[in-house]
């Protein structure tokens, strides 16, 4: 038990636990408590805090992205170049509502008397016009003080090109002991809307994130805090105290990361991610290795770091059914969460996605969590039956009406990340996972006409897998803006060679030996004049190279190319990988002549497309490598349910993942 590490997913109704220790994996699942989520983890780790253990936890959090949504972070002020105090106002030309005649209304994270301009100037190519005074410093900052400031963003105009500047203001801020996001640390390019937005939303979070790490490890005892990221990858807690806005999209990128692993070990390289769990749903396209992205929004506000390209609605097991003013049915995005939580957990009485699946009999009420949680079918059934009387129809189609309109909104954002992006779904398994996913799974890669359905072992915990399956991942970038014809070799190579040995640097730190760290260079590009770029492998061809390999995926992308027209390169940047110690996922023996009926625990009624069926209830943890099942049919276990429909097989395979196909029965 001395070499234990846990992966930690804090969603909005449940907080996922995998231990890995001593060989075995074990999981848990506890209710999370959103008021000060580091309760639910406590409660979970309290035994293998005792006797003074130090087992290594990974963290995937959602205090940042709720902090975000719901405007709760710190008091900040921002110091910029004069006269650019309202870029966050100002913005770009993107637009929601681009072609709208109203314009529209922002508001920023930072209060206009708080939104200070400094005498100073860098040009673009990175040469000092004019330094700031460290006078007019102080004063700012003993207004932002008086005004109860707790961080503070500096994005002072082209210091993308030169830091020296954007330093002198953070030594002020040092010497009085203010918490200081500084852009041309954090991001390093040009673009001074989505670089001071960036800089900005990370100074917001920064005293939110300071304050729940900091108390979180005050209670970890000997235990190593790592949080995951948005890249894929993990870093250390101090890293996420300065650098919290890295963690925005932290959960979601471990169910991504698991499904990567799990899904390439099945034999299914290309797969959509479908992560359900109690508030929302997140996807994610993989084709042999995570897509990732640089251009960000969460809620109203633009991101510019490396985020894995997941896409996220507002559809979960909590959502909750209700009525409009036009008299027509709507779920979600609002959710019950974990308190009141759906009307089967006996506090609230809203209808709920569960409640739904559950009097559609999709759920059975006596193993929810293992049978470690009592839910009431008869709270569900009345809190469904009041939306039906509003609506005119019986219980049961307003329960499928529910569930209906869950996977509707579910399968758009599906389309979102492959129809939309050049990707047909029939070519894509749907790798299905969180406690809710397997309900909606079959159902909804038939009317994506997707030819399989994954669902890993330990569904309902995976993205807590994931953080045990993930590399410690660091990432650097710089503008260029150089075309090609005039750009010189030796300078990139030089700046990737500055990141890596600063990275390399740091992964020692981290305790991470030099022959266990990776570097991948690339090169963000575009034709000159255009507003977007394409990131691109570096790996130090000619320039002729690089131009075919950026001419081959422009038009991969967007199916031409300009031959004649000049490209540029606009960002250098540099992804260093920490290799960390994992998972191994186990592969188990097929069983020969064995009876899966063996498993079944009950019978119960299953509701199915207007039909009723007397279905199976499976034990997932008696099914053996091999087994084949026919439905109707449902497979329980500790978090999960997975719901086998009329016309779908079963298959489990040497993963002890399940594999649905339709019509395939047998």
């Amino acid at each position: 038990m001395d070499d234990i590490r846990i992966g930690i997913d804090t969603g909005g109704t449940f907080t996922d636990f995998v231990i890995f220790a001593g060989g075995r994996i074990h999981t848990r699942k506890l209710p999370s408590t959103p008021a000060n989520p580091a309760l639910a983890i406590l409660r979970g780790l309290e035994e293998f805090l005792a006797d003074g253990r130090a087992p290594t936890v990974i963290h995937g959090t959602t205090v940042a992205t709720n902090a975000l949504l719901e405007r709760k972070g710190a008091r900040i002020a921002l110091i910029t170049t004069r006269g650019f105090e309202d870029v966050l106002v100002l913005g770009r030309q993107t637009r929601r509502n681009l072609y709208g005649l109203r314009g529209e209304r922002r508001t920023p994270i930072v209060e206009a008397g708080l939104r200070f301009g400094i005498e100073e100037r860098m040009t673009a190519s990175g040469r000092s016009v004019r330094r700031p005074d460290r006078a007019e410093i102080a004063a700012v900052l003993d207004r932002a003080a008086a005004a109860g400031v707790e961080a503070v963003a500096v994005s002072l105009i082209n210091a993308y090109a030169g830091p020296e500047h954007e330093e002198i203001v953070s030594e002020e801020l040092a010497a009085r002991g203010l918490l200081a996001s500084v852009s041309s640390r954090l991001l390093p390019e040009y673009r001074e809307y989505e670089r001071t937005s960036t800089t900005a939303v990370n100074a917001y979070l920064m005293p939110v994130l300071h304050r729940y790490l900091s108390n979180l490890e005050a209670n970890l005892g000997r235990a190593e805090l790592r949080v995951m990221q948005s890249n894929e990858g993990y870093i250390t807690a101090a890293r996420a105290k300065a650098e919290p806005i890295r963690t925005a999209l932290s959960g979601p990128a471990g169910g991504a990361v698991a499904s990567l692993h799990v899904s390439r070990a099945a034999g299914f390289p290309k797969v959509v991610s479908f992560d359900m769990g109690g508030t929302s749903t997140d996807v994610s396209l993989i084709e042999g290795r995570l897509r990732r992205t640089n251009e960000n929004a969460i809620g109203d506000f633009p991101v510019r770091v490396p985020i894995i390209d997941i896409h996220s609605v507002g559809a979960g097991g909590g959502s909750i059914a209700a009525v409009d003013a036009a008299g027509s049915l709507r779920v979600g995005p609002q959710s019950a969460g974990a308190d009141p939580g759906p009307a089967c957990y006996g506090k609230g009485d809203g209808a709920t996605v569960t409640d739904a699946n559950l009097v559609l009999g999709r759920i059975d009420p006596d193993y929810f969590l293992g049978g470690s949680m009592k839910i009431s079918p008869a709270r569900s059934r009345a809190a469904v039956a009041r939306i039906g009387v509003r609506i005119g129809k019986s219980v049961l189609a307003t329960a499928q009406g529910i569930v209906d309109i869950a996977n509707a909104n579910m399968e758009k954002a599906i389309r979102v990340i492959s129809i939309e992006r050049g990707f047909d779904p029939r070519d894509f398994a749907l790798f299905s996972f969180g406690g809710a996913g397997g309900m909606h799974a079959a159902d909804m890669a038939a009317h994506l006409r997707m030819g399989a359905v994954l669902v890993p072992a330990n569904a309902g915990v995976l993205s807590a897998l994931g953080l045990l399956l993930a590399d410690s991942v660091k990432d650097y970038s710089r503008s260029v803006l150089r075309t090609l014809d005039l750009v010189r070799f030796r300078d990139l190579d030089r700046a990737c060679r500055d990141f890596e040995r600063r990275g390399l640097a740091e992964m020692r730190a981290d305790g991470f030996a030099a022959g266990a760290v990776t570097f991948e260079r690339s090169l963000d590009m575009r034709y000159l004049g255009q507003s977007y770029e394409i990131n691109v492998p570096f790996g130090g061809r000619s320039t002729a190279g690089l131009r075919a390999a950026f001419d081959r995926e422009h038009r991969r992308l967007y199916a031409y190319v300009h031959p004649d027209a000049a490209v540029e390169i606009v960002n250098v940047r540099i992804k260093i990988r920490g290799r960390a110690p994992k998972i191994r996922l186990r592969r188990y023996p097929v069983v020969q002549g064995g009876d899966p009926a063996r498993a079944i625990m009950k019978t119960q009624p299953l509701h199915h497309a207007g039909r009723e069926y007397r279905a199976p209830v499976y034990d997932r943890s008696g099914l053996f490598p091999g087994a084949r099942l026919a439905g109707p049919a449902l497979v329980v276990d500790a978090g999960s349910t997975t719901f086998l429909p009329p016309d779908y097989g079963l298959l489990v395979d040497r993963y002890l993942n399940l594999i649905l196909r339709k019509d395939a029965r047998r």
